[in-house]
């Protein structure tokens, strides 16, 4: 599994970490919560280890934010010092799929995410859907009115961002990192390529989905979802 692990304590993330490698999984690793919600709206993690106390952003932010604004399924375990019923409730209400206290056994915290990591891969839906377009991820085909629409790489990889935060406006630079990572292309070959998927996806059609936001990025929305 590809894990994520936002814990600003050196030591706790770590052990979690050179536990989890050993077990052959992936691991990434944030200090903070707003590194940490970054890295997890713009990477597909199977589970994130979250610490409820950090800095920058505390963790029920973050799971909040993960949930209601990026619309991320991620299942995530929270990790807490508070060991008492309101704090566990808290942090169910704010998206959590599990919770542990610390301190905690490295045996017990990777079988819970043998079992969220499972869990999440069944329940995850390998298909966006907005208005009459959709996205099967597993097939990499895409669909709008029942008619077939060929995309490259670069256009799969913007088109899935796009849908995974629709409504939200995605900002430039998060698009340019979730497409190409660290190495940045030029300044015109977002806005090219964005053009060329708007070639496809909107101009044969009727009702534009794509919307620019001048001066911060692009958003995905159905016209007919809009309030009047």
């Amino acid at each position: 599994m590809r894990i994520l692990v936002i814990e600003d304590n050196s030591d706790i993330a770590e052990n979690i970490g050179d536990f989890l490698a050993d077990k052959g999984h992936v691991v990434d690793f944030a200090g903070d919560g707003i590194t940490g919600l970054h890295l997890a709206v713009v990477n597909d993690f199977d589970v994130i280890v979250l610490d409820l106390g950090l800095p920058g952003m505390d963790g029920l932010e973050v799971c909040r934010k993960l949930r209601q604004e990026a619309r991320k399924l991620t299942p995530v375990l929270m990790l807490t010092a508070r060991d008492n019923l309101d704090s566990k409730l808290t942090g169910f209400d704010s998206g959590a799929d599990d919770y542990m206290v610390k301190p905690f056994a490295l045996q017990e915290l990777s079988a819970r995410l043998e079992v969220l990591g499972r869990r999440g891969k069944g329940n995850r839906s390998r298909v966006l859907q907005l208005a009459d377009l959709s996205f099967n991820l597993d097939t990499l085909m895409v669909n709008r009115g029942g008619k077939s629409i060929t995309l490259n790489p670069i256009g799969l990889k913007l088109l899935q961002t796009l849908m995974e935060s629709s409504p939200s406006v995605v900002t430039r630079q998060e698009l340019e990192t979730r497409v190409w990572g660290e190495e940045l292309p030029d300044s015109d070959s977002l806005r090219v390529h964005i053009h060329g998927l708007r070639a496809l996806i909107d101009k044969p059609f009727d009702k534009p989905l794509i919307q620019t936001r001048h001066g911060i990025g692009y958003r995905m929305v159905d016209p007919d979802a809009l309030p009047t």
